[in-house]
């Protein structure tokens, strides 16, 4: 099948589908309404700040697809059911439901407050647990739909200074993993987790930050329009798990294999950069309150002056852990192989 074939054959399968996004004012979440726009969808969007999601309805309108903006806060469980019962008045059915909102906050664990700690838990994993919650009635009901997790590498990998961060992703895997259990009878509805790697939005500039420190997201970074167009992709053809860049395989497998020593290098390397960063005030960011800047699809960190210098170091890191992976699995194939030869049954 040509691009051309599949471009029409997303558009047969998803045009009159109703979509609900989360976190849908900037990076993957505004990405992806566009995209699915495109293909002829009712996008029903969802987030706090409202005129960035008049913003993006306008966009997707023009794209070629219905769009309804809903002013929600996903910590709201109240409120993300009351985004349900709207997106099913407005297009008939829920489709396709895409927990997406998200908050960052860095800092030493102690010293960040621990408020920070409780909203970025009650974002990034209540968050999802209320869409779940609100749209699998739906889901039940019609016998059929698809629920996208946006869950990040953070998901498979932690991050020292960003405990909280770590907490929530950590604790998505293991709600769609036991969600998953429970719908084994319903065939027709669908959890799909996406772990992709960095991606070059806005996210970080809206980060609360207790570090002192200015943030910057560790290279590389990658294009969040590619997590939008896999969102449609597994529209079309759900499946649990979707991996987006490969240095989230790389980091999966590191800490599979060598837990202590990803967590170790990982923290050094945060403490190095914030030895050398230019100093930054203490802020709560976008926690409590939508940012009124960085409503973009990306956050241009690609273009930083100092990236390539933050790759290669960064690279130079995951090469040294792939190196030591490889020692380690070595190691213990010959011990394997010396046992199995010292074995009262071998040869």
């Amino acid at each position: 099948m040509n691009d051309y074939q599949k471009a029409r054959s997303n558009y047969l399968f998803l045009k009159d589908k109703t979509v609900v996004i989360t976190g849908a004012s900037s990076g993957a979440g505004r990405a992806a309404a566009i995209e699915f726009a495109r293909y002829g969808a009712k996008i029903v969007l969802a987030a706090r700040n409202m005129d960035a999601l008049d913003e993006v309805e306008a966009i997707c309108r023009e794209a070629g697809g219905l769009a309804l903006a809903v002013q929600t806060d996903v910590t709201n469980a109240d409120a993300v059911k009351e985004l349900a019962a709207t997106a099913a008045e407005f297009g008939g059915s829920i489709d396709i439901w895409i927990n997406n909102a998200g908050v960052l906050a860095a800092g030493e664990f102690t010293t960040t407050p621990i408020e920070i700690h409780d909203k970025v838990i009650r974002t990034n994993l209540m968050g999802y647990l209320h869409g779940a919650h609100a749209v699998l009635p739906y889901f039940k009901a019609q016998q059929h739909g698809v629920l996208i997790n946006n869950i990040s590498v953070g998901g498979w990998f932690p991050v020292p200074y960003g405990v909280g961060y770590s907490a929530s992703k950590f604790g998505l895997r293991g709600f769609s993993e036991a969600l998953r259990g429970e719908l084994t009878q319903y065939r027709n509805i669908h959890i799909c987790d996406f772990f992709p790697a960095f991606l070059d939005t806005p996210g970080i500039q809206h980060a609360a930050n207790y570090t002192g420190r200015a943030l910057k997201p560790a290279p590389p970074v990658y294009d969040p329009q590619r997590v939008a167009r896999a969102m449609v992709r597994t529209a079309r053809y759900p499946k649990n798990s979707t991996v987006i860049g490969s240095v989230t395989h790389l980091l999966r497998l590191s800490h599979l294999l060598l837990p202590a020593l990803s967590r170790t290098v990982t923290a050094k390397l945060v403490e190095t950069y914030l030895k050398k960063a230019e100093a930054a005030p203490e802020s709560s960011g976008n926690l409590f309150a939508p940012a009124k800047f960085g409503t973009s699809i990306h956050g241009g960190w690609n273009s930083d002056a100092d990236y390539d210098i933050r790759k290669k170091t960064i690279t130079k890191s995951l090469v040294i852990a792939g190196l030591a992976t490889g020692l380690l699995l070595f190691g213990k194939a010959k011990l394997s192989k010396k046992d199995h030869l010292k074995s009262p049954v071998a040869g």
